[in-house]
Formats: structure tokens, C-alpha cells, sequence
């Protein structure tokens, strides 16, 4: 019997293990963000990384997003007369759940696993252990920019994410189901709140750090070659995105 609750107990045991050196990581990251040398140039190359290059499947994404919710809400609404919902409704969901989380679902699929490869590779390879040698703090030179580079940009593409998402549900609202352009955009007015898109991009901020601080963990404690590099990518995206979406849920009982 008392094997058999060891037996059960152990994976709880390293989940609990795990999660209390993501966040001593955290407080380290913390502590040296605010501590000189700031590199001003490396946060900018990985804000360009998590954000510029995430661009392109973040338009794809917000645009048929919109699209495909305007045209589900659409025919769910025409069964009660209640087509000139359509617009306020993409509105909502774009600026409260589907734009934050798509997105950093997203960018989490790209750079987060990107963040762990790289990192993986860098500490299989003993890149870290040099930096360590050279009197560089590799938590500093390798996981704050990154971390920085997630909570700044990734609310810029969730705003990018809303925008295009509600133009991609104007099109298929005004363009192809006919509904009045007037009527669409004054419930989207009457409707959406500023508080629902600071809320939204709250969420942005805290997906931000989710997904950075995780595939940077990943990366950065990486063990057993090319095998452990690819088994800390694989990790990383399905910790970040399970953990994004549990968040989610949490954030928005207290928000809403």
C-alpha cells in the first residue's frame, strides 16, 4: 500500500519540484532586470524576434479568426433576429479571449520554441558554462531580454490580433451576410468597453511572461544532448500552452 502511494505520489512530487525552480528562476530574472549592465541591444534584437517575426501568423490567425466567429455568430443570431450582434459579439471575444489567447498561443508555437532550442542547444553545447566563465551572467545575458521581449510585445500583437480580427468580421458581416455596415459598427460602439481591451491585454501581458519564462526554463536546465534539446522544445510548448490556458480561465473569473 505504501508503495503504491509512492508510486502515485511521485509525479506530483516533481511537478511541485518543477514549478518551485520555474519560480526561483522568476525571482532570479527579477532581481538581475533591474541590475546594471542594462542591454538595451539584445532586448531590442529579441523584441524583434517575439514580435516582428510573429507578424505574418499573427495576421493570418486574428483575420480568420474574425472571419470564421462572425460567420458561426451569424447564423446562431439569425435564428432570433439578432444579426446585428454579429459585430459587438467578434468585438468582444476578439478583445476579451481569442485575441490574447490565440496569440500567444501562436507566438508561443513560434518563438517559445525557438527560446528553448536555442537555450537547449547553448547549454548542451557549453555556451552557458562560458558565459559563467567570462563573468557574464547568463540569466541576465540570456533570459531577461527574453523574458522583457514577451510582456512588451506580445500586447502589441494582441492589439494588432483585435484589429484585424474585427476587420476580417466586418468583411464577412457587411461584405458577405449583408448586414447593415451602420448597424455593425454602432453595437460594436454601444457595446465594447475600453475595459474589456485592458483587460484583454492584461491577459496579454501575463500569457507574455507564461510562455517566455517556461521555454526559457526549458532551455536553460536542458540535459542530454541533441535528444534532450528537442524533448525540451517538445515540453516547452505543451507546458506554455496548457499553462496559458488554465491561466486564462483564472484571469477571467477575476476580470469579468
Amino acid at each position: 500500500m505504501i508503495r503504491f502511494f509512492e508510486f502515485a505520489g511521485r509525479p506530483f512530487i516533481a511537478i511541485v519540484e518543477e514549478c518551485g525552480r520555474i519560480m526561483l528562476l522568476l525571482f532570479s530574472a527579477i532581481v538581475w532586470m533591474f541590475r546594471p549592465p542594462f542591454r538595451f541591444r539584445v532586448i531590442l534584437k529579441q523584441m524583434e524576434f517575439v514580435g516582428v517575426n510573429s507578424l505574418t501568423v499573427v495576421l493570418i490567425t486574428g483575420a480568420f479568426t474574425g472571419m470564421v466567429f462572425a460567420l458561426q455568430s451569424y447564423h446562431g443570431f439569425r435564428m432570433f433576429g439578432g444579426e446585428s450582434l454579429v459585430g459587438a459579439t467578434v468585438a468582444l471575444g476578439m478583445t476579451r479571449e481569442l485575441g490574447p489567447v490565440f496569440t500567444a498561443l501562436m507566438v508561443t508555437g513560434r518563438a517559445g520554441s525557438a527560446m528553448a532550442a536555442e537555450l537547449g542547444t547553448m547549454r548542451v553545447t557549453e555556451q552557458i558554462d562560458a558565459l559563467s566563465t567570462m563573468s557574464v551572467n547568463p540569466i541576465q545575458f540570456l533570459i531577461v531580454p527574453r523574458i522583457i521581449a514577451g510582456i512588451v510585445m506580445l500586447p502589441v500583437l494582441t492589439i494588432i490580433s483585435d484589429f484585424i480580427g474585427i476587420v476580417g468580421g466586418y468583411f464577412v458581416g457587411v461584405k458577405l451576410l449583408k448586414i447593415n455596415s451602420g448597424i455593425f459598427m454602432s453595437r460594436i460602439t454601444e457595446l465594447v468597453e475600453f475595459e474589456d481591451i485592458y483587460n484583454g491585454l492584461a491577459k496579454a501581458v501575463c500569457f507574455g511572461l507564461i510562455f517566455t519564462l517556461i521555454g526559457c526554463y526549458k532551455g536553460f536546465y536542458t540535459s542530454g544532448g541533441a535528444e534532450g534539446v528537442g524533448r525540451a522544445t517538445t515540453e516547452s510548448v505543451v507546458f506554455s500552452s496548457v499553462t496559458i490556458l488554465i491561466s486564462d480561465y483564472f484571469l477571467t473569473s477575476v476580470m469579468f
